[in-house]
């Protein structure tokens, strides 16, 4: 009797789950050619993804910029503006589901997440013949574009820079963890979650962090069927890394306290030749917004130059293995209060 009521539970779970799906905008069917029009990237099925660009006065590479989970393209703003001065243009739009691109809070599928990102790189290329061009990817951009150069339909870079790449994929979360967050996505998906209970800093850049709070098109509320699709998408970006055909710079916080560094080195490990890794000690999972910023910035621009040359912060590490985290570092209300304090 007890076996019985157990399977019937079962069943009726999976039932509820089948009558709530998680919810995917999709990649719509091809419309149109896609388009780089100066404020936006205009996608194969009609999407209006809004672009900024940061253009060199004499441009001696271009960047395509993926950014974060929740995140936008403005997150690049501040590292932009200091590549743009040393010859980097940099171009970042908003991914589907997120800033001021359509439905954002709603999860955008992989395919389509891809695709745009395929066609942004096609775009850019076009619009720069003869300049290298390079692809970076934060955090969850990490996993796009890991799966937007691998196969034979991967548009044609110089080299891949993943800043602390999010490829914390469901086969290395436990298996509570995994069937929970399944059950969630496919009984609520619409349920609410905010990360609030985690105790988890992103960086050390308080103020920063205080802004992105203010920032409306920040999302702060997350639904449960977009954390599974970036799940999914995390898991797909690790398994795409053995794929990679092209030079990668590879980022990562020895402070990060979001993507575990057990992740990051299988990726890093799993990468074929050509690769270089750095390891901050002082580095946060946002990297390119953390107090000691400037110092990453100077890493890409100068892999960018010269992919053979030392990297200038001498955070260069020589094997995946050497990939750690340490115990939370210092904070401080302002980076110059922090630097004060290491200072002293």
């Amino acid at each position: 009797m007890a076996r019985r009521r157990v399977v019937s539970g079962l069943f009726l779970v999976l039932l509820l789950a089948a009558c709530s799906m998680p919810q995917v905008q999709g990649l719509g069917p091809p419309v149109r050619a896609p388009e780089l029009d100066g404020r936006a990237l205009l996608a194969a099925d009609g999407t209006r993804l809004p672009l900024t660009v940061w253009p060199a006065e004499r441009p001696t590479a271009v960047l395509v910029a993926l950014h974060g989970f929740n995140d936008y393209r403005i997150s690049f703003d501040a590292a932009a503006r200091w590549w743009a001065a040393r010859g980097v243009t940099t171009y970042a739009y908003d991914q589907r589901g997120f800033g001021q691109a359509s439905a954002p809070g709603i999860w955008a599928g992989a395919e389509a997440l891809v695709a745009d990102a395929r066609s942004a790189i096609g775009l850019a290329r076009a619009r720069h013949p003869g300049l290298p061009l390079y692809v970076l990817g934060d955090s969850m951009g990490g996993a796009v574009a890991l799966l937007a150069l691998r196969g034979r339909e991967a548009p044609a870079v110089d080299g891949l820079i993943l800043s602390a790449p999010a490829v914390w994929g469901a086969r290395a979360m436990s298996p509570f963890y995994r069937a929970g967050l399944w059950l969630w996505a496919h009984l609520t998906p619409a349920k609410i979650v905010t990360g609030r209970q985690l105790d988890r800093l992103a960086s050390d850049n308080i103020q920063m962090l205080r802004a992105l709070g203010r920032d409306p098109l920040v999302i702060k509320r997350t639904r449960v069927d977009a954390l599974y699709g970036l799940t999914r998408l995390m898991g797909r970006g690790l398994l795409s890394a053995a794929d990679l055909g092209v030079p990668a710079l590879v980022l990562y916080g020895a402070r990060d306290e979001i993507v575990p560094a057990g992740a990051v080195r299988e990726m890093a490990a799993a990468l074929k030749g050509g690769h270089r890794l750095a390891l901050y000690p002082d580095g946060w999972h946002m990297l390119l917004r953390d107090c000691q910023a400037e110092l990453v910035w100077g890493d890409v621009a100068a892999w960018i130059a010269d992919a053979a040359a030392p990297l200038p912060s001498g955070a260069e590490i020589t094997a995946a293995d050497e990939i750690r985290t340490l115990e939370r570092g210092p904070v401080a209300e302002t980076c110059a209060e922090l630097a004060a304090a290491r200072a002293g």
